[in-house]
């Protein structure tokens, strides 16, 4: 029987454990995107090292945690690196036209019962679906 499933259970109880830890701690919400914002634009420079903590731990902890895992972890990212810097831009660009990412207004904005967490949450996986259907049946690319 596959297990891998567990791993997205571990990660998101990880993720859901974290975002509810950072709101009450410090009173916000765990949006990545807004963390990372704040740092990029300097909005958030008042709390700069809590963000760069933050950042620094997305980083670090996968790191860290590779000598845990019994098996290599196939990641599926295409070997096209002009694609993925692409995909990468476009989703920095939607985080801010949407005023935050999956973390901020899926994690957090559905667990709180925020309607605009909800909807962008339906947008997200509504665009992320098409996009598969676009670039791997249209182009190849994925």
């Amino acid at each position: 029987m596959q297990i891998d499933w567990i791993w997205g259970l571990v990660g998101g109880l990880m993720i859901g454990t974290a975002a509810a830890f950072y709101l009450l701690v410090n009173g916000r919400i765990m949006g990545a995107s807004g963390i990372v914002g704040g740092l990029v634009d300097r909005t958030g420079w008042g709390t700069w090292a809590e963000r760069l903590s933050f950042v620094a731990g997305l980083a670090l902890i996968p790191a860290l945690m590779k000598p845990f895992l019994t098996a290599p972890v196939d990641t599926h990212i295409t070997d096209n690196m002009p694609a993925v810097v692409l995909a990468g831009l476009l989703v920095g660009v939607g985080t801010r036209l949407a005023n935050g990412c999956t973390s901020g207004h899926g994690v957090c904005g559905i667990s709180r019962f925020s309607a605009r967490g909800i909807a962008a949450t339906i947008f997200y996986l509504f665009a992320g679906g098409l996009a598969v259907i676009v670039f791997r049946h249209l182009f190849g690319s994925i």
